[in-house]
């Protein structure tokens, strides 16, 4: 479902495509993610850096509705209490991000939807292809309304509020280009290759700061206070500075 590799400083996450490209998000995928982050964490060392890429033709489309349906056992009531299940277990996912040691970046090599936009937006850092892939917030068109979280990373990580709107209110699909000049990424690139390339070239330039991670967590946890605290985060306050 995923796979954690190091070279150098840089841990390299991919979802993989065991499960089918789309990557949804479903119990299996979210424990997986968990492990590698965990995993990460402990080799986590300064200087370190993490990349989360996405093999085919999708990042992540979400969580899996038709495991929940078919896990269901035909019960629509049952079937909607697994997708909130996923979405308690994504919480946890978005909350280890938040509080990882080290830089994080998502380089978003094909569709981003719903909670797998979320998910890319749990990373310091999106970059993304422009020949291909959108990002979309599907929750308004079939019938969701938004865990708080998701409403609170939007908050924290979009500055403009018309931007929030026509994301999560008419559920827009942005394209590449747009997604820069709308503020919801950082940069794009021509091809999935090349955005892979510069994810690689902007980890390497954080990797070289050697910033103590515990610290770096800390003042991320500081910048979005709002969704810390619906995360159940706390902040430190740490000083490891020769003074």
């Amino acid at each position: 479902m995923c796979t954690l590799d190091k070279r150098g400083n840089i841990f390299f996450l991919t979802l993989t495509g065991d499960g089918g490209d789309e990557h949804r998000l479903n119990p299996t995928l979210i424990a997986s993610i968990r492990s590698a982050l965990s995993e990460a964490k402990s080799q986590s060392t300064r200087g370190t850096a993490l990349i989360t890429i996405a093999e085919g033709k999708f990042f992540s489309n979400g969580f899996d509705l038709a495991w929940a349906k078919s896990a269901s056992g035909g019960s629509p009531s049952e079937a909607v209490n697994l997708l909130r299940h996923m979405v308690d277990l994504f919480k946890d996912v978005v909350a280890d991000f938040i509080s990882l040691p080290m830089p994080t970046i998502a380089v978003v090599t094909g569709h981003a939807a719903a909670a797998g936009l979320m998910l890319a937006m749990s990373h310091d850092y999106v970059l993304m292809r422009r020949d291909r892939g959108i990002l979309y917030m599907s929750e308004v068109d079939i019938g969701m309304t938004l865990p708080g979280y998701f409403t609170a990373l939007t908050k924290s990580k979009v500055a403009r509020p018309d931007v929030r709107r026509d994301v999560l209110l008419r559920g827009v699909r942005v394209k590449a280009e747009e997604a820069v000049a709308k503020g919801l990424i950082d940069s794009a690139y021509d091809n999935g290759e090349k955005a892979v390339e510069a994810g690689v070239r902007m980890a390497e330039e954080l990797s070289k700061r050697k910033w103590d991670g515990e610290v770096y967590a800390e003042i991320r946890k500081s910048l979005y206070p709002e969704l810390c605290g619906v995360l159940g985060l706390v902040s430190r306050e740490l000083v490891k500075a020769r003074l």
